[in-house]
């Protein structure tokens, strides 16, 4: 079968295949045919799609190929290039465009939308909005940066102390996470609001601060994609929303639920409120945007100094690296439609993955997707069953550990009266040490016996000490024994270093 991938239309400067996931196509069986131009806007070369096994070939063959892959969904005009029985793969949303699936089910078109991949483990590798949210988090805070007139991190100089830059990031899902690494990365403070308060947890490995809204309820999402919130939720969010506008100098919004306009978070008040020279990027301006005068594609600027950018095109500005993640999104999709490596499309509507992302096939519209469920709310567990009492060991009672002290003082005694010289200094040094090292092992953490067991082991060099002065002995038993000790107790003392050295570098800084 032949892929096509036509160009973009002008304002995408993504492609939906690079040089090197053709190699990976073509390694599938499929021919390739890359419209002339096509990777030209993310920086592909025609010239490199050649050498990876693509031909190049006119906008019809491109559009007329039995698979075509694209970034963007296709206009009415280019809908009518495809021709009918072909797969189209593109990010084509759906539910904000019923015309797109009417039109593509009269053609008999079938139709994948990569933007509604379950958030379900096995598909993640193919998760578009996932890879694109991520590249789009991390330009959001460099757009910021870039519009924003301090440094980011604080800094003490001989000409002042600069304070760092307060972020504030509504959302925390891929985009918005991406956002709080690439904020805490270039040491700004960074807090951070979700209605899900399991994100608590990853807002912090992250470096960020997460701020509750504190209301009697807790979101929970059952597809993985964001759920409309209550009023009192709302309520409550507004008010940490105004707080915090006073306080930050950078807010990003990221809140987005699919299929409908975006939610409004942060009021023209709330804008009003934010200091001369603060900045917002408002991510969701593709969806009506989740900050009271944004505009989507556009940059504006407030009378009082704040900026509020409202680009629709965040991951399209990183078009290389963008691509890459895309065109590997639709590689492992291949895979998954290829079982056989043969070069044959083979869709399995069995599949719950291909299912889902089965818009319209064979002239029968299948959408809406059955519902994936992929929540993981807490349900209660089954009562475990009652294990058989297990015996406790109990301690010792004072009585009984009297008793062996005073056997074992007895002991020490009959040995010391009655044993020749030298076993009774002997023992009683070995019964000393026995003591003294259970006391000190029992008093330590269980983390800390390893390096405190090779520190040990290394001081056991008095052994080494002791065996080289019986080397010399008359005694040829002696000397084998003598010279054997050396040899154990060498590597002894020299492993317990080596060890405890290794034990300290884990937590030095660097290592």
């Amino acid at each position: 079968m032949l892929i096509g991938v036509p160009r973009e239309p002008d304002g995408e400067a993504r492609v939906a295949a690079t040089p090197a996931t053709v190699t990976q196509l073509i390694a599938l069986g499929y021919d390739v045919v890359v419209e002339a131009g096509a990777g030209t806007p993310a920086g592909f070369a025609d010239t490199a799609y050649m050498k990876a096994g693509a031909r190049l070939g006119p906008v019809e063959q491109a559009w007329g190929a039995d698979v075509v892959l694209r970034v963007t969904g296709p206009g009415p005009h280019e809908v009518d290039r495809l021709r009918p029985s072909a797969v189209l793969v593109g990010i084509l949303a759906p539910a904000q465009h019923p015309e797109l699936v009417e039109a593509l089910t009269a053609r008999k078109i079938t139709a994948l939308a990569m933007d509604a991949v379950p958030r379900i483990s096995r598909a993640q590798s193919l998760d578009v909005l996932s890879s694109m949210a991520n590249i789009a988090g991390y330009r959001a805070v460099i757009e910021a940066a870039h519009r924003f007139g301090r440094f980011f991190t604080g800094q003490i100089t001989a000409a002042g102390k600069v304070p760092p830059a307060k972020v504030l990031v509504a959302g925390t899902g891929v985009a918005g996470l991406a956002a709080i690494g690439a904020a805490v990365s270039l040491g700004a403070i960074v807090r951070a609001t979700d209605p899900r308060p399991e994100v608590a947890d990853q807002v912090k490995s992250l470096g960020g601060t997460y701020l509750p809204v504190q209301v009697g309820e807790t979101m929970v999402s059952t597809d993985g994609y964001a759920k409309a919130t209550s009023e009192s939720y709302d309520a409550a969010a507004a008010r940490l929303y105004a707080e915090q506008a006073a306080d930050v100098d950078i807010v990003i919004t990221t809140a987005l639920i699919p299929g409908r306009p975006a939610p409004r978070l942060i009021t023209a008040a709330d804008v009003a409120a934010m200091r001369p020279g603060s900045v917002i990027v408002d991510m969701a301006t593709a969806q009506g945007g989740n900050v009271e005068g944004s505009v989507a594609g556009e940059v504006v600027t407030t009378g009082h100094g704040v900026t509020i950018i409202g680009y629709t095109d965040l991951a399209g500005r990183l078009a290389a690296q963008a691509s890459q993640l895309y065109g590997t999104n639709l590689v492992n999709l291949m895979k998954l439609l290829t079982p056989g490596r043969d070069g044959k499309l083979v869709l399995d509507l069995d599949d719950v993955v291909q299912r889902a992302i089965t818009v319209a096939t064979d002239g029968e519209t299948l959408w809406p997707p059955p519902p994936v469920q992929v929540s993981a709310a807490t349900t209660p567990a089954p009562a475990a069953p009652v294990a058989a009492p297990v015996a406790m060991k109990r301690p010792l009672q004072p009585a009984a550990r009297l008793a062996l002290t005073g056997l074992g003082a007895a002991g020490l005694l009959a040995v010391t009266a009655l044993a020749p010289d030298p076993i009774p200094r002997h023992v009683t040094v070995l019964l000393l040490a026995v003591v003294i090292g259970y006391y000190v092992i029992g008093k330590v953490h269980h983390a800390l016996h390893t390096p405190l067991m090779s520190v040990t082991n290394a001081i056991s060099g008095v052994i080494l000490v002791g065996a080289m002065f019986q080397i010399g002995a008359p005694d040829a038993t002696v000397r084998t024994l003598a010279t054997a000790a050396v040899v154990l107790a060498s590597i002894n003392v020299f492993g317990g270093f080596a060890v405890t050295r290794r034990m300290l570098a884990m937590f030095q800084k660097g290592h």
